[in-house]
């Protein structure tokens, strides 16, 4: 039996390991970096500091965390909340690029993480939320990114947001195939991400 559940502060750890468990194209990342714990510092912590509202777990009969499904409600604001409210939390641990083009993997996620404008796309302007979801490979295929997906389909919806984007890297294609399964729909915006919407 499982549960979707809103996120907790004690859930913090959880969500710092399932992002680091699929954040390579649905895969363990721990392997491809020095330093791994950037990536969910990047793609999941600020989500549930930021807008718990948007944040749900998925556990199991015993509470422990298999997945989550992380989102903010308004894009613009929250690459802005980013820079002001986040990243003094993590330069210490993280500091900027020194401009030079990167170099690694490591070198381009400590880019990603100082450059949170790099989230506000104009093609993507009506689809103002976005969302990352993350279920652990042994919990996948049961219908949980389904579930945590309608939790959050209802938030966003209570909140009066119109519609939410995600973006995914080209070659995973079982995420793209995912968010197609669920309603998404492509949106034809240039560059290394597939991005899918979906109205609410």
């Amino acid at each position: 039996m499982t549960i979707i559940r809103p996120y907790r502060p004690s859930d913090h750890y959880a969500v710092y390991d399932i992002c680091l468990r699929t954040a390579h194209h649905g895969g363990d990342a721990r392997p491809h970096y020095r330093d791994p714990a950037i990536l969910a510092e990047i793609f999941a912590l600020p989500y549930a500091h930021l807008e718990p509202q948007f944040a749900f777990m998925l556990a199991d009969a015993d509470d422990n965390a298999i997945g989550y499904v992380l989102a903010t409600g308004d894009t613009p604001a929250f690459a802005e909340r980013l820079r002001r409210e986040w990243l003094p939390l993590v330069t210490g641990r993280h500091p900027a690029p020194n401009g030079i083009e990167p170099r690694d993997g490591d070198e381009v996620m400590r880019h990603l993480l100082h450059t949170p404008e790099r989230l506000v796309v104009p093609a993507l302007a009506a689809y103002p939320a976005h969302l990352r979801i993350d279920v652990l490979p042994e919990h996948r295929r049961q219908g949980h990114g389904r579930a945590l997906m309608g939790r959050l389909v209802l938030a966003l919806q209570e909140a009066g947001v119109p519609a939410v984007h995600l973006g995914v890297a080209a070659e995973n294609l079982a995420a793209r195939s995912f968010a197609e399964r669920i309603g998404m729909h492509v949106i034809d915006v240039p560059g290394p991400l597939t991005y899918l919407g979906r109205r609410l």
